[in-house]
């Protein structure tokens, strides 16, 4: 296999040589490094996991509605990959803080953002997402790794304040190809830094699989910069969590940072933008969605009687009323004039500024009269 506790890689990238505990059929199995880790989740916990999955879905379907509606100016679809967010976000203690990258719209709704938060940023209206401090989580990081970063020098301020607190990153396959994360990993092993790096490779950077970068799993790059790593089904929402709740105790008792790839697959486009017909066929798309996260949550609860038509028509009325929560804060967004960028600012008047007001002035005149202005 290819997770591991201990430093270690394999000659494979196989999608199914990865640890799990729910099988795509909803079959619970053994895992000696998972199974001591959820050993108190019951069928009470895997409900809400299921109804959190749920609800992120739902943004998604509403985000990427309304961008298609011309009401958002762009969105990053994370369908497919709930469990790993979910999972993961569930394991973080609130006093903790998580490091998102533009994809984990579930980990910043799991860690308390608010409807308007998910979608106003995509948006692009005036203090259009939440404030970090209120629910420990930096708001999402367009540029490429650049969170790993930042995360790791929040848990090197975390071991000087004497405190016990895991700074968690997210980030693509794509994105361990950047030298940010590397740095970031460099300095987290020297450093001894509390902080997990949860990679979620959904097989995708932008157009490129993953096989054109990484020839071995990418779990077992971390071994090499001293860091220890597991490789896990990231459609797997049990899994993630039980992984997670490992990365974050080692990470808590002082013995470093831990690295998580979590095995997952996109199932939406790289952003509303992309076309990923052009790079990937149907046939794919159809296997992976036999992997469904949600269905196999629903499938293991079923089998043991505790998943009924009554829950499930909860689920979907409290998807139906977050749909339009986040509709409603889209919608009834309040943009201001576009000069007003220039507000703001310098505390005091810059001539340049003035200069630049007055071009863009003159340019939005020539608007002047049209439809949409």
């Amino acid at each position: 296999m290819v997770h591991t506790l201990n430093p270690g890689v394999s000659l494979r990238t196989d999608v199914d040589d990865v640890a799990r505990l729910l099988t795509a059929e909803g079959e619970r199995i053994p895992d000696p490094d998972l199974d001591p880790w959820v050993e108190d989740i019951g069928p009470s916990i895997l409900r809400s996991l299921y109804r959190d999955m749920v609800l992120v879905r739902r943004i998604d379907t509403e985000g990427v509605a309304l961008q298609r509606q011309g009401q958002l100016g762009l969105w990053a679809p994370c369908l497919g990959q709930e469990a790993v967010q979910v999972g993961t976000a569930r394991a973080l203690r609130r006093d903790d803080f998580a490091f998102p990258s533009y994809r984990e719209s579930g980990v910043t709704f799991v860690r308390g953002a608010k409807p308007a938060d998910l979608v106003l940023t995509w948006r692009g209206e005036e203090h259009s997402t939440f404030d970090p401090s209120e629910i420990n989580t930096a708001v999402p990081q367009i540029i490429i790794g650049a969170q790993t970063l930042h995360a790791v020098g929040y848990a090197m301020g975390i071991q000087r304040d004497g405190a016990d607190q895991v700074a968690a990153t997210y980030f693509g396959d794509g994105a361990s190809s950047q030298g940010d994360v590397n740095e970031a990993m460099i300095f987290a092993s020297s450093f001894g830094a509390p902080v997990v790096f949860v990679c979620s490779n959904n097989q995708y950077a932008i157009s490129e699989p993953v096989t054109v970068q990484a020839k071995f799993p990418i779990a077992g790059r971390a071994p090499g910069f001293g860091i220890p790593s597991m490789r896990v089904d990231g459609n797997d929402v049990l899994a993630s969590l039980a992984a997670m709740r490992w990365a974050l105790e080692h990470a808590r008792r002082g013995d470093g940072p831990a690295f998580i790839e979590a095995v997952t697959y996109r199932m939406g486009p790289h952003t509303t933008s992309d076309d990923p017909t052009r790079y990937r066929d149907a046939d794919e798309v159809a296997l992976w969605r036999e992997r469904d996260p949600i269905a196999r949550v629903e499938a293991y609860l079923r089998g043991r009687g505790e998943f009924d038509d009554e829950f499930a028509q909860q689920v979907a009325a409290d998807a139906d009323a977050l749909g339009a929560d986040v509709r409603s804060a889209c919608l009834t967004a309040t943009s201001r004039e576009p000069i007003g960028v220039f507000d703001g600012v310098y505390a005091g008047p810059h001539s340049g500024l003035d200069e630049q007001r007055a071009q863009f002035a003159a340019y939005l005149e020539g608007f002047a009269g049209e439809v949409g202005r």
